[in-house]
């Protein structure tokens, strides 16, 4: 019998006689309550009638609450008429109250307390009868909810025993059956009836063992040659390349790595990586940041072979699923160091190129510029419309290519490493003041009105107040350029604790909140502007705030303008 259907036969029989003890109990105890609402009802309210009657019998004479109360509890008792001749003593009551209405003597009252007792005594009987039915009924229902009781609980004990018992036995048979396979005994068979669940788990099992039979009979050759295979594929990979199990030890390593980390194969394999570390300065950076991969990774200047080699470090972590489970975890790292010298070197010649061109183009603009000036000089002689026209479009060109020269300068500064910085204390106002001064033709120009927020008291700033009035005025041009005329731009400064900012804000067309990010990457631009620039501005700006530990972010909806903000931490 498969084990569904012995829980369902078990558990339903089960099931059944609880249930069957639930209707006993449910009827045993609704009988009992109905005898004990009878008792309740139809006795105890004819004694509490006549008990009332009498604490007022001897006052009918007198009073006339009395006589209210003895009638009131009369006309109720007439109403409960449960017994045996207690129809005819209430009437012989109500015959002699109405007899002593009219004479109000002795002898009636003698009557109707004789009655009255009549009618206690006719319920106190009753309550006695009753009682003693409900005592045998309580005894009955004891005696069957027992009895049902005790079935059900050998019932229950022969499923506890005997269910478990025919579980338990296929289960450590099929234990017994695995811890033969893990001890290499192959030749294990599983003999289960095939119409049970056991039956399928001992097929499978025999189909297990055969396999692993036939896998142990096989020669390790294969295997070998896999190793050997795999081995070589990992030598030749052009790049260096390190294996990590979980406890940081190196499993592989191609000839690559050894040449750059200058090791032997046979001093490395199965060896810890920290304690090779302690030796090597290049292994110890790599453990390193595999162990904190928070940190900044530049990449590895390398060198090998008679030559400088630049190196980018990727870790990659490895994670599987083990054969029985769901969630994948990891069982080592790979270490792939990426050769970037001819990139580090491209880039390294486009920082050349863009220095030179920068240094070489600000020399013949200048002149340009000069030249032009003598032009518009009016001493020299006027010049006609078309001319003047020339000459504007001349002098904005050239501006434009001497601001972008000044940010191509700026930008291989910070490239190259070379940015220096003299930082000296300074007040933000005077910041804020260059700015509006050197933007202003600009403002002027556009309609734009400047508006400065400064409060009466604000910590100075340690500095370079050279690049951060650049900054500055950048984003107060730009604010500026993307405002429509006649429209309010806020400069200003304030503190909240230790921390001082300095903001630029426009109410122009504002900035996607998908670009916020974007717009400090180089040579980036919002999709739509019509503004020309080169993109480099901003992404210098965040440069020269970050070099100085500070920071540069944007507030902007689209609709509602712009607000840039540097904060300065000046404790």
């Amino acid at each position: 019998m498969r084990i569904k259907t012995k829980l369902t036969y078990g558990i339903g029989m089960l099931f059944a006689m609880i249930v069957l003890l639930g209707i006993l109990s449910l009827s045993y105890i609704n009988k009992l309550n109905n005898e004990t609402h009878k008792i309740y009802t139809n006795n105890n309210y004819s004694l509490d009638y006549c008990r009332n009657m009498l604490s007022v019998l001897d006052e009918l004479n007198t009073s006339k609450r009395a006589l209210r109360v003895f009638t009131s509890n009369l006309q109720m008792q007439q109403k409960n008429l449960t017994e045996v001749n207690e129809k005819e003593t209430t009437y012989k009551l109500t015959v002699h109250f109405e007899k002593h209405r009219i004479k109000k003597d002795q002898q009636s009252l003698r009557e109707m307390r004789s009655d009255i007792y009549t009618i206690m005594t006719l319920n106190m009987a009753s309550i006695y009868h009753k009682s003693e039915v409900a005592k045998q009924t309580a005894m009955n229902a004891l005696l069957w909810i027992c009895l049902t009781f005790a079935v059900c609980i050998v019932f229950a004990l022969a499923i506890l025993f005997r269910f478990p018992h025919s579980i338990l036995k296929p289960i450590k048979e099929l234990i017994n059956g695995i811890t033969e396979i893990a001890n290499h005994n192959y030749d294990k068979r599983l003999n289960f009836e095939p119409t049970s669940e056991f039956g399928e788990v001992s097929t499978s099992f025999n189909k297990m063992a055969e396999r692993l039979n036939e896998y142990r009979a096989s020669t390790l050759a294969d295997i070998i040659a896999n190793k050997k295979y795999i081995e070589a594929i990992v030598n030749s990979i052009t790049e260096p390349i390190i294996g990590l199990d979980n406890e940081k030890k190196i499993l592989f390593i191609n000839d690559e790595a050894l040449n750059i980390l200058n090791l032997k194969r046979e001093n490395v394999i199965r060896k810890s990586a920290a304690e090779l570390a302690l030796k090597n300065d290049l292994l110890r950076r790599l453990v390193r940041e595999l162990v904190n991969p928070e940190e900044k990774k530049e990449p590895l200047k390398i060198y090998a072979d008679n030559k400088e080699s630049y190196f980018q470090a990727n870790y990659i972590p490895i994670r599987v699923i083990e054969t029985g489970e769901t969630e994948p975890h990891n069982i080592g790292d790979v270490i792939l160091l990426k050769n970037i010298t001819e990139f580090k070197e491209l880039d390294t010649a486009k920082t050349t190129f863009l220095s030179t061109i920068s240094h070489e183009l600000k020399t013949p603009i200048s002149a340009i510029m000069m030249s032009l000036q003598l032009l518009e000089d009016k001493r020299i002689g006027s010049l006609n419309e078309e001319q003047e026209s020339l000459s504007h479009s001349i002098k904005e060109n050239s501006e434009r290519l001497l601001s972008i020269t000044g940010e191509l300068l700026k930008l291989t500064q910070v490239e190259t490493g070379k940015l220096q910085l003299m930082p000296k204390i300074t007040k933000p106002i005077e910041l804020i003041e260059y700015a509006i001064k050197a933007t202003r033709m600009q403002a002027e120009k556009f309609g734009c009105h400047i508006e400065v927020e400064y409060p009466e008291k604000i910590a100075k700033l340690f500095v370079d107040s050279e690049k951060i009035a650049w900054v500055l005025t950048n984003l107060l041009s730009n604010a500026i350029h993307y405002s429509k005329e006649n429209s309010r731009i806020i400069i200003g400064a304030q503190q909240t604790g230790d921390v001082v900012e300095m903001f630029v804000q426009d109410f122009g067309k504002g900035i996607d909140p998908r670009y916020h990010e974007s717009i400090f990457d180089r040579y980036f631009r919002v999709p739509g502007t019509k503004v020309q620039g080169s993109g480099l501005g901003l992404s210098i700006s965040k440069d020269f705030i970050e070099a100085q530990n500070g920071t540069l972010t944007v507030e902007s909806e689209v609709g509602k303008g712009s607000k840039f903000i540097i904060r300065f931490n000046v404790k």
